[in-house]
């Protein structure tokens, strides 16, 4: 009886780790047939920005790589009929997001201004805009001198654990998390509840990051990119993001968006009527912008109407199997090129 319960015991044991190794393996196949379908999704947004941007045109919220209808010249064009929410591929369902970064700020050329004018639309008073953009002009420049309420190694050093400042340009957004004076709740406002324990970040969680993620209506994130072409595309930026130029208030804001918009007033529509050029952003089609805000954002480049950078997220749908894959995608001439591939 010893015997045959030992036995026993070594069968079922094997026959545990058998399926345990089984499940491994369909797991890894699953893995490769995923990451393929990702890849597969990057190449058709590619396709189709390499269709919109055949030649070089502004980039607004009604084109069909944006998720619109379509502008003038995509009419009867080659993505008329496709739907880049619900692409079938083999046995995957894949569902492709295109988004530019010129929608948002550049945070390597944020200037103090920028950066307060950022903390006061996320909420009067949540941060001290001064340490934030002295740490900020320290971690991107090429010295280790602190700025007055800045901060360099030396204090990044002294943190558990510790690390140095970047003494460059950043390459992700997220690099602000490590930026004295950045939380997670300045960084990802209302989103930041759902980020607390998924991200490495010497910022304490603080009583104030709890507030802030339940009032906040933006958060830097939003704000600010790491890679764009550096200058704000008026036909795809937020009302939020338009207020970062200078001379720009709430009110110019709106009047920006609804001159894009056209006639109904909702982005993303037919009837759409985009800034063709910067020099259609002028007093007799924005109500209240004035001459004087028009020449100081020509003349430091901080907007346009085209965009070169794209955000691509690939969600792709395998049975019961689902996964989303992100790329960086930046234009090369009329020609798209992929820059960072990932995946969680």
């Amino acid at each position: 009886m010893i015997v045959i319960f030992s036995l026993g015991i070594l069968a079922g044991m094997f026959a545990f780790s058998m399926k345990v190794e089984s499940r491994l393996a369909a797991n890894f196949n699953d893995d490769a047939e995923l990451q393929w379908y990702g890849r597969s999704g990057v190449e058709l947004a590619r396709y189709v920005l390499a269709e919109s941007f055949r030649r070089p045109k502004p980039a607004s919220l009604n084109q069909i790589w944006a998720g619109g209808p379509g502008d003038l010249t995509e009419t009867n064009g080659p993505l008329m009929d496709l739907n880049l929410r619900a692409v079938k591929l083999g046995d995957a369902t894949l569902s492709i997001r295109i988004e530019d970064q010129e929608r948002r700020a550049n945070i390597n050329r944020a200037d103090p201004v920028m950066i307060e004018r950022a903390l006061e639309l996320i909420g009067p008073g949540v941060a001290d805009a001064a340490t934030i953009a002295d740490s900020l002009a320290d971690w991107l420049d090429l010295d280790d001198d602190p700025h007055l309420s800045g901060a360099e190694s030396d204090f990044y050093n002294s943190l558990n654990p510790p690390y140095y400042a970047k003494n460059g340009p950043m390459d992700d957004i997220a690099e602000l998390l490590l930026v004295k004076g950045v939380t997670p709740g300045l960084f990802w406002g209302p989103r930041a509840l759902g980020h607390r324990d998924q991200l490495y970040r010497p910022q304490p969680w603080s009583e104030a990051d709890e507030a802030l993620a339940g009032m906040a209506p933006i958060g830097l994130v939003d704000l600010f990119t790491a890679i764009s072409s550096g200058a704000i595309n008026i036909n795809t930026a937020s009302a939020e993001v338009l207020q970062l130029l200078p001379g720009v208030d709430e009110v110019l804001a709106q009047n920006i968006i609804r001159f894009r918009a056209g006639p109904d007033g909702v982005d993303g529509t037919e009837d759409d009527t985009p800034f063709q050029n910067l020099g259609m952003l002028s007093p007799a089609n924005v109500p209240g912008l004035v001459p004087e805000i028009v020449a100081e954002i020509q003349r430091l480049r901080l907007a346009d109407v085209r965009s070169l950078t794209f955000h691509v997220e690939v969600e792709v749908r395998l049975g019961r199997l689902e996964r989303t894959y992100s790329a960086l995608v930046g234009m090369q001439g009329n020609v798209p090129v992929i820059l960072q591939f990932s995946w969680p």
